[in-house]
């Protein structure tokens, strides 16, 4: 079975990929493996930042919807919480995290970027939360943090409408941080990346601003745990699982 999430370490720098194409979309193995990656780039003391991306074309274009046609309420709540782990662990991790976001990052894709620290996309790039069209809602934290960064309004009309904005609209909103070209989305955020080692930037300085930001800083933490129960009750009732059938 291939590897769906690398991890590589360039002077400082842990670089986690998604790798699935052609979309990159979100199973329980790519789910579970991107655990295990950000806890190895966690725990390794050689990794002072982390720069997460799906490559040049694409950073992930939400939950694999084959996969999930065929499972019942368990198998969904286990994909979701693997997911919102996953999200969480990145949020909570006291290194500087940058989602490199090139064409899609929508449903858990776009959920995965939020969690990070800083969000670099692409001028062509497109983000949201498309799960409504499918007759669900997002699972693992993105309603709760969209809220934190862009306020409760801007989090209502993706999540009800599950429309998508471009990267200039989406940095209006407060979504994402920096607009690039394409081609230079990856390596603007791996040269800037604050745990980049240099001679002028001590280790310990990413990490305690990374604290000082965090999610601790907020007083309350955006938790997957306040949906990812909402989504399997659905899947229960059905309306999530005809409303995939009806986007195949």
């Amino acid at each position: 079975m291939p590897e769906l999430v690398h991890l590589d370490v360039d002077h400082g720098v842990g670089i986690v990929r998604l790798d699935r194409p052609p979309a990159n979309t979100i199973s329980l193995q790519l789910s579970m493996e991107l655990l295990t990656a950000l806890e190895e780039a966690g725990s390794r003391d050689d990794v002072g930042a982390l720069v997460l991306w799906g490559g040049p074309k694409l950073f992930a274009a939400g939950a694999d919807i084959k996969e999930m046609v065929e499972q019942g309420p368990d198998e969904i709540r286990e994909q979701v919480t693997k997911l919102g782990d996953a999200c969480d662990l990145l949020e909570a991790m006291p290194k500087v995290s940058i989602a490199a976001i090139t064409g899609f990052a929508l449903g858990g894709g776009f959920e995965l970027s939020l969690a990070c620290d800083l969000r670099y996309a692409a001028d062509d790039a497109k983000v949201g939360q498309p799960e409504v069209r499918l007759g669900v809602i997002p699972g693992a934290g993105g309603t709760q943090r969209m809220t934190w960064l862009a306020g409760a309004g801007v989090a209502r009309d993706l999540t009800y409408t599950g429309r998508q904005v471009d990267a200039q609209e989406a940095k209006a909103l407060r979504l994402i941080e920096r607009v690039l070209p394409a081609g230079e989305v990856f390596e603007s955020a791996r040269r800037v990346s604050p745990g980049r080692r240099s001679s002028s930037s001590p280790s310990s300085a990413p990490m305690t601003s990374a604290r000082a930001c965090g999610p601790s800083s907020r007083g309350v933490h955006p938790s997957s745990g306040a949906t990812d129960g909402i989504l399997p009750s659905m899947w229960r009732l059905r309306d999530g699982a005809e409303g995939v059938n009806a986007e195949e």
